[in-house]
């Protein structure tokens, strides 16, 4: 079974969980979500593999995008998904996927879970 990463090189949680895996023996799948944006009915599929009530779980709520876009007052569950496709920053990461699980790598442990 496939594992993949959606990684952020720059992220230290994201670099973290990454040579955790690499260091239990996995060699997962490394996909750079910001310059390879998943689309719409991945995160739709993601989220639900990930378990979260609301996209808003999985979203970066402190970054200046998450203000400016003026996001905090939005309900509706799709306009958030294409706020995130359309700025990848506001996605929560790392996240590790694997079959049907997934899971957020904070703290990278968190991942180990699902392996």
């Amino acid at each position: 079974m496939s594992l993949v990463i959606w990684h952020n090189p720059r992220c230290t949680k994201s670099r973290e969980t990454l040579k955790l895996l690499q260091e239990n023996g996995y060699a997962p799948e490394v996909r750079e979500y910001l310059s390879d944006v998943p689309d719409v009915a991945e995160m739709k599929a993601v989220l639900k593999k990930l378990g979260f009530a609301s996209v808003r779980d999985w979203m970066r709520t402190k970054e200046a995008d998450y203000r400016a876009l003026g996001l905090k007052d939005e309900s509706d569950e799709d306009k958030l998904i294409a706020a995130m496709i359309d700025n990848p920053k506001l996605i929560e990461r790392p996240v590790v996927i694997k079959g049907d699980k997934a899971a957020l790598g904070r703290p990278p442990e968190s991942v180990l879970r699902i392996l």
